[in-house]
C-alpha cells in the first residue's frame, strides 16, 4: 500500500490570516512559528501559495512572496519538504525559474517539491503588468517551462525554441541535489489541457473538488495517461482543501462558514477537512480509497494552530 504523505501551508497572507497581527515582522514570526512547529509535529512537508496580491480582494495586507519565502523557511528547518501550491509559471522567465529551483534544492539540502501552473488570478497579471492570455496559451506555455526547467536541471547546456520561450545555450549551476531532478507537481484539473501536461510531463498531480468530482478528474488524468503510454500509479495524486478541526461537533458548528470567499457553511463542510479528528480521519478515508494519497491542507483557523496540532496528533495517526 502506498504511504500517505501529508503536508501544511504556512501562513503568508492571502487569505487574510495574518490581518490580526500589526507589525510585519511579526507576522514573518508568526509564519517562521508555524513551519517550525509543523516540523516538530512530523509533517512530512510546508508549502506556500505563488500570490502578490490579497484573496477575495486585494487590501493592502501582508502578503509574503514565494520563492523569498521558500528560501528563508529552509534555513529554519532541516528536515520537511518545501513546496509551492502552485508556482505561476508566467510571473517568471522559466531560464530564471530553473536557476531559482535548483537553488532551492541546494540550499535546502534536496528538500524542493517544484509545484507549477498556468496562473488564473487575472488581477494580479493586470496589477503588475504581465500579459494575460487566454488559459490556452498559458497551458501551452506551462508545457514549455516544465520542458525547459527539466532541461536545464538536467543538461550541461539548454537550447530551446518553442512558441513562446526561446533559450540558447542556458545553464543552470548548480544542478538539483535530487536525482534525476526535483519532483514537478502541476496544480489544476483543466480536463483537456492541463491533466494532459500532466500525464506526459509530472511526477504529482493536484486537483480539488468534492469526492465525486476528484474522482472524475482522476479518470480523466488516467485516460490521458493510456493515450502517451505513461503508467497513471506512478503519478502521485493530491488534495489541497481547507482544514478546520475541533474536539467536539458543538464547537465546529460555532464556528460556521471559515470560507474565505463566502461560501455557505453546508457547502464548505463538505468539499473540505471539517469537523472532530474523527469525521475528518473519515473523509481522508473517502479520497484514499479514491486513489488520494497525498493531502496538503490550509489551516482556516490560522494565525492559532488548534487544527495543525491536531491534525497531526489527533487525525493523521488514524489513517496511517
Amino acid at each position: 500500500m502506498t504511504a500517505l504523505t501529508f503536508g501544511v501551508f504556512i501562513p503568508q497572507g492571502w487569505k487574510m490570516e495574518l490581518a490580526s497581527i500589526a507589525d510585519p515582522q511579526d507576522k514573518w514570526a508568526k509564519a517562521v512559528e508555524v513551519a517550525v512547529l509543523a516540523e516538530e509535529l512530523g509533517y512530512d512537508s510546508l508549502w506556500v501559495y505563488d500570490h502578490v496580491h490579497n484573496v477575495p480582494v486585494p487590501a493592502h495586507e501582508a502578503m509574503f512572496e514565494c520563492w523569498t519565502t521558500i528560501a528563508a523557511i529552509s534555513q529554519r528547518t532541516s528536515r520537511i519538504r518545501l513546496g509551492q501550491m502552485v508556482g505561476c509559471g508566467p510571473y517568471r522567465n522559466p531560464g530564471l525559474l530553473a536557476k531559482i529551483t535548483s537553488n532551492i534544492d541546494v540550499i535546502s539540502g534536496g528538500r524542493l517539491d517544484w509545484g507549477v501552473g498556468a496562473g488564473w488570478y487575472e488581477n494580479e497579471f493586470t496589477g503588475y503588468g504581465y500579459p494575460f492570455p487566454s488559459a490556452a496559451d498559458r497551458i501551452r506555455a506551462l508545457r514549455e517551462t516544465v520542458e525547459i526547467v527539466l532541461s536545464m536541471w538536467r543538461e550541461p547546456d539548454t537550447t530551446y525554441h518553442g512558441r513562446y520561450f526561446t533559450l540558447d545555450g542556458a545553464q543552470c549551476d548548480p544542478k538539483p541535489l535530487q536525482q534525476p531532478h526535483p519532483p514537478v507537481l502541476i496544480g489544476g484539473g483543466g480536463e483537456q489541457m492541463t491533466l494532459r501536461v500532466v500525464a506526459e510531463l509530472a511526477t504529482h498531480s493536484n486537483f480539488g473538488g468534492k469526492p465525486h468530482e476528484w474522482a472524475h478528474k482522476a479518470e480523466v488524468l488516467k485516460g490521458h495517461c493510456a493515450k502517451v503510454g505513461r503508467d497513471y500509479d506512478e503519478i502521485t495524486k493530491t488534495w489541497s482543501p481547507e482544514v478546520f478541526i475541533r474536539r467536539t461537533e458543538a464547537e465546529v458548528a460555532a464556528a460556521g462558514s471559515r470560507s474565505f470567499w463566502g461560501e455557505p457553511v453546508e457547502s464548505w463542510t463538505e468539499g473540505n477537512l471539517v469537523g472532530t479528528p474523527e469525521q475528518v480521519a473519515e473523509k481522508i478515508r473517502t479520497y484514499v480509497d479514491l486513489g488520494c494519497t497525498g493531502f496538503i491542507p490550509w489551516c482556516s483557523d490560522y494565525p492559532d494552530t488548534e487544527t495543525l496540532e491536531l491534525l497531526a496528533t489527533e487525525v493523521i495517526p488514524q489513517v496511517r
